[in-house]
């Protein structure tokens, strides 16, 4: 288990983000991909993760160990800040609150409209585009 390893300060190596070697080993793909799917499912409440776990996932097709040892970082880096996060205490009022702005044309080359929004659930946010 996770138990005895120690923790990471940052989800990715700044430096060397895939170790030493990129064209390591090849490691199970059933497992990294596992392993990713559960990244992905906490990226919902932790926001911090998504780009090093979105970088991460790129490499399913063909991960190398350097890839896995990445991965295996953000589980680390989890162990060591657990309570950062999203959070939803349960006697928080449930009031969803959307905000949108478009802009119909505003690209004066193709004529293609942009959007965005956020959704928050009290003064919570859960949900941006």
């Amino acid at each position: 288990g996770y138990s005895d390893v120690r923790s990471a300060n940052t989800p990715m190596d700044k430096e060397n983000p895939w170790g030493k070697d990129k064209t390591g080993k090849d490691v199970d793909l059933h497992h990294y991909r596992s392993m990713i799917g559960s990244l992905m499912y906490l990226t919902a409440s932790r926001p911090d993760i998504m780009f090093v776990v979105c970088a991460c996932g790129r490499h399913q097709v063909t991960p190398k160990e350097c890839h896995l040892h990445a991965v295996k970082r953000i589980f680390r880096y989890l162990k060591g800040h657990p309570k950062l996060g999203l959070w939803y205490p349960k006697e928080s009022p449930f009031d969803l609150v959307a905000y949108s702005d478009s802009d119909y044309g505003g690209a004066t080359q193709d004529r293609k409209s942009t959007a965005g929004g956020c959704q928050f659930l009290g003064r919570r946010l859960i949900s941006w585009q």
